[in-house]
């Protein structure tokens, strides 16, 4: 993983610190690689749109990698190329050493709306995926209460979606995608829709599940530095469809999201990505 337990002082800001953070050679024990990928959408009438260019990406087994930038510089479509929802105009995606598209059964999608079904118990809702995958019945139940307890909601199994707060139904969307246990986590956004207290609640419990166990892949796309800075081992910052900048959190794990703001790698970090984004 890209952490580093030692603190030595390796955020110093050089000239050499701006240079990109060296990748791994591509496709070499990695859960996710882009290779000179490049996105294009036709514009009828006009010249093509480039959305992404010459993309390369090399995200290792267990990491947790955010991707921050501007709206429009490419975070949700790179999300998608993974999730093989997109395809690249040039260049190559792999998944756990194969398509997108055939990798589908190991990823899990989380986005910024909890999208949970409004006919279904919040039990029910954490069911779905698993109801997908033809998983007996008393089985799926056992999965999704477990689940449920982990974000603290088993007392609520039992509540239709309109009797939860946002931030209940947010954690239910998280219990679902758990659920399913999935290898590589793709997340767009999780926590924007929520308020400032809720947000902090929902990001410290995803992130203790997260820490708790063999770490899953995680792709994070959000537009708040300091969301990424907190959670992820690694930043990836975008803009006009490239790379701008990649660059590990060497902030010891675990965290304590009320206090890693005053961290000095922290606000090395923050300042650093700011001066890059403006």
């Amino acid at each position: 993983m890209a952490t580093n337990e030692s603190g030595d002082p390796a955020m110093t800001l050089t000239s050499a610190d701006r240079q990109q953070r060296p990748q791994s050679a591509p496709g070499a024990g990695a859960a996710i690689s882009l290779n000179a990928v490049t996105v294009a959408y036709s514009n009828p009438g006009h010249d093509a749109r480039t959305v992404l260019s010459g993309i390369d990406l090399t995200i290792p087994s267990g990491e947790f990698t955010a991707l921050v930038g501007r709206s429009g510089c490419g975070k949700t479509t790179l999300l998608n190329l993974i999730a093989g929802l997109v395809d690249p105009s040039a260049g190559s995606v792999s998944v756990r050493g194969t398509e997108p598209r055939d990798a589908r059964g190991h990823l899990g999608f989380m986005l910024a709306r909890d999208a949970l079904l409004p006919w279904r118990t919040a039990r029910r809702n954490v069911e779905y995926g698993l109801e997908l995958r033809g998983i007996a019945r008393a089985k799926r139940r056992e999965i999704a209460l477990h689940w449920l307890e982990a974000v603290q909601l088993a007392h609520a199994q039992d509540h239709w979606p309109w009797q939860l707060s946002q931030g209940m139904r947010q954690r239910v969307a998280l219990a679902r995608t758990w659920a399913l246990d999935p290898s590589v986590l793709l997340m767009d956004e999780p926590f924007a829709a929520l308020d400032v207290n809720t947000r902090v609640s929902v990001q410290a419990k995803f992130l203790e599940l997260w820490q708790a166990e063999v770490h899953r892949t995680v792709v994070f796309v959000t537009h708040d530095l300091g969301e990424a800075i907190a959670l992820a081992d690694r930043v990836v910052l975008l803009g006009g469809g490239r790379v701008l900048d990649d660059v590990a959190v060497e902030i010891d794990r675990p965290r304590d999201l009320a206090t890693i703001s005053s961290d000095r790698r922290y606000q090395q970090l923050y300042d650093r990505l700011r001066e890059q984004l403006h």
